[in-house]
């Protein structure tokens, strides 16, 4: 079998959904190769999922356009109000307060479940008339001056003048494209759990930056909940995931017990860690190609703008290929020209910020970890230079 459509996309994840809405909307066909079907259980009865997203407002703007932020769980979802950013060394300890007030907006982020967030997708991709599940392994990538063709291992090809590669970082769109990239593994894990917490938290997104036990975020879940996000060295990380949870709530309460109080586990236990790596492909276009998402760039999660940046590249990909002359196809060579280098500035801004900041607090050196807690306590004072920070979380222009 042959399918032949405006747009093939690969991957499976909530990024290469998304880009499939987006697409079909603006009246596009759309084939969307999403392996194996493995539904999200993201009902509003489910156990809290341990993978959560810090979804910023373009992400937000995208996800309400393609009418999707609108069918999630609302009591699933918990607004941010403010971030409390805090260095290592006890009474010297750096600190840095971002809030709702200060950015002049009602929220700075909302924390969703990866369930919640693809039970949607999904529901929304059954109800797209344009959009063409296509349930496969691709084993083959060909282009042409014209077309872009995915064969699959039944031997069914895929054709369409753009295929968009949002198959993760590991993509295997980019390695059939021969796009090189770089690589460096930051020696960690993100272990990821969910505790109830004895306070309220009252909205407020909590990280420490510390030298030798990596970085700590506590996020809002709606409730007396929060999410954790323990960038941690491989050793230690090990650690963590082979004590007992409770264990690790004792950890956390020399860094949280002051704000939040004691920490216990959520029920049903569950705990999972991923590993962190800098990943810089060399192009994130090739003929008749496009890459979203992590088969774009791969950055540090102390931000938690990875999904964001995935988002961005949607919405930019959407905007040039809607503004397109009649003349050219989506997949046309100054098409993606465009989305290639409207994406360039973004992308390496927030490269060079996690990596930087990474490198930055991993060091012992002490002149230089008194000068980043100095640093965090003299942009705390100085609203115009945070102004301008938060603008670019929120996923402003400045």
């Amino acid at each position: 079998m042959e399918l032949q459509t405006d747009v093939c996309i690969v991957g499976n994840g909530a990024i290469g959904k998304v880009a499939a809405l987006g697409l079909a909307q603006s009246g596009l066909r759309v084939s969307l190769l999403c392996g194996a079907a493995t539904p999200a259980s993201g009902s509003a009865d489910a156990p809290w999922d341990v993978r959560v997203y810090a979804i910023n407002h373009v992400a937000r703007t995208l996800l309400s356009s393609v009418k999707v932020w609108g069918a999630l769980h609302p009591e699933r979802i918990a607004a941010v109000d403010a971030m409390d950013i805090r260095g290592d060394g006890a009474e010297k300890a750096g600190h840095l307060v971002f809030d709702s007030y200060g950015a002049r907006v009602g929220e700075l982020a909302w924390i969703i479940e990866d369930a919640n967030l693809n039970q949607a997708l999904d529901a929304a991709l059954k109800f797209a008339s344009n959009v063409q599940l296509v349930q496969g392994r691709a084993v083959r990538l060909e282009t042409d001056a014209d077309y872009a063709r995915v064969t699959l291992e039944n031997g069914d090809t895929l054709q369409a003048p753009l295929l968009v590669g949002a198959d993760g970082a590991h993509s295997w769109v980019r390695h059939q494209c021969e796009i090189g990239m770089d690589y460096r593994s930051y020696g960690q894990r993100a272990v990821v759990t969910n505790f109830a917490c004895e306070k309220p938290h009252r909205g407020v997104a909590y990280q420490w930056f510390t030298s030798e036990e990596g970085i700590i975020a506590l996020l809002p879940l709606p409730g007396e909940r929060v999410s954790l996000v323990w960038s941690a060295p491989e050793v230690l990380a090990q650690r963590l995931l082979s004590e007992p949870l409770e264990q690790l709530a004792q950890r956390l309460d020399h860094y949280c017990g002051s704000v939040l109080g004691r920490l216990t586990p959520l029920e049903p236990q569950a705990v999972k860690a991923f590993p962190l790596a800098l990943i810089r492909p060399h192009a994130i276009t090739a003929p008749r190609v496009a890459l979203i998402g992590d088969a774009a760039h791969v950055v540090h999660p102390l931000a938690g703008h990875g999904m964001n940046l995935g988002f961005g590249d949607v919405a930019e990909l959407l905007k040039v290929v809607a503004g397109r002359e009649v003349q050219r196809d989506c997949g046309d060579a100054r098409v993606l020209a465009r989305y290639a280098r409207a994406r360039k500035e973004d992308i390496l801004l927030m490269q060079l910020a996690t990596d930087g900041l990474e490198r930055l607090f991993s060091s012992n050196f002490e002149p230089l970890r008194i000068a980043r807690n100095l640093g965090l306590n003299l942009v705390n004072r100085l609203p115009g230079i945070k102004r301008q920070l938060i603008s670019h979380a929120l996923g402003r222009q400045s």
